[in-house]
């Protein structure tokens, strides 16, 4: 079992895109008994609100339903329980980091990273872009898929 934790700062828009798109994704090509995906946040700010309006928005009319998703904090036991955990931005990267104590298994990436265009996902609550950080999410989501399919992880 591949298990994959997606991070973004407060856990209530990226991360949770995130999540509930590869979710389906994997659903979809018949591996969920393979890959576990949860989501957590690199601030404390939103720890317990549910997923923001215009991203719940979004994974709502892509058919999926994160109405019980809340908010949670990343732990310093995440590292070990997650195969991989993969921030959005530099800023989580950093972040990760430090909660972490470093990365000596080389799990952290940034999503994109998984595609031919690695760059950070801006952050749609401040962008108020949350079309462009779908589409994002879902070129590295999907590139993601792909080296699972190909047990390149």
């Amino acid at each position: 079992m591949i298990k994959i934790l997606f991070i973004c700062h407060g856990n209530i828009c990226r991360s949770p895109m995130a999540e509930f798109m590869m979710k389906d994704m994997v659903e979809k090509a018949g591996l969920e008994k393979q890959v576990s995906i949860r989501s957590a946040a690199t601030s404390s700010e939103e720890i317990g609100n549910g997923v923001y309006p215009p991203a719940r928005r979004l994974i709502t009319e892509h058919g999926m339903d994160c109405s019980e998703k809340t908010a949670r904090k990343l732990r310093k036991d995440d590292y070990m329980a997650y195969d991989l955990l993969i921030g959005m931005d530099e800023a989580n990267l950093s972040n990760m980091r430090k909660i972490f104590g470093g990365d000596p298994e080389h799990k952290l990436h940034l999503l994109l990273d998984f595609t031919d265009r690695p760059e950070n996902i801006p952050d749609p609550w401040y962008t108020r872009d949350f079309e462009g950080a779908w589409d994002a999410i879902q070129r590295g989501c999907a590139a993601l898929l792909d080296k699972i399919k190909k047990k390149e992880i």
